[in-house]
């Protein structure tokens, strides 16, 4: 019997951020997508998988990143609602991050059918999320686990924190 938030087949998708974002989020065991929306998050499933992209190294820096810095499968039922001290209430989803390098985009480009115009390949990034096909994840994924990518996989390590929660 599936969980009600399970399906058969895992959805594969795509966040963009800053790089130190992605990291706080890969130490917490959690993805963020939107500045903190809730509505993105849910529209994942327990056993979909997500890859960030982040064109920048951090959000008060102009330093180009242009790498996919992350990938994981998302391990929670439910989005939750953190209150950080700065008052900032993001919405949050648990993910268990792969031990994993980072993938230069470029080198990927020719490849990726999510990228219509070779010349203005950042466009799909700027929306924060999307779904991307499971050729396309598998195609960005090899070379950040440094092997292929075949859905279910076990990560051999994972990266963040234990997933238990504490909001």
């Amino acid at each position: 019997m599936h969980h009600p938030n399970e399906r058969a087949h895992a959805q594969f998708w795509v966040g963009s951020a800053t790089r130190d974002h992605v990291l706080i989020g890969v130490e917490g065991g959690f993805c963020q997508l939107s500045h903190g929306k809730a509505e993105p998050l849910r529209k994942m499933n327990r056993g979909d998988w997500i890859i960030y992209y982040s064109g920048r190294e951090s959000w008060d820096t102009n330093t180009p990143c242009q790498r996919f810095t992350a990938i994981g499968e998302v391990t929670g039922d439910d989005v939750y609602q953190v209150h950080l001290p700065d008052g900032f209430h993001p919405f949050r989803r648990q993910v268990r991050f792969c031990e994993a390098g980072e993938a230069d985009i470029r080198s990927l480009l020719p490849a990726l059918t999510f990228i219509r115009s070779k010349q203005f390949w950042g466009l799909p990034f700027r929306r924060g999320y999307f779904e991307i096909s499971e050729a396309d994840f598998q195609r960005i994924a090899e070379p950040m686990l440094h092997q292929p990518f075949k859905a279910p996989i076990q990560c051999s390590k994972s990266k963040g924190k234990s997933h238990d929660r504490t909001d």
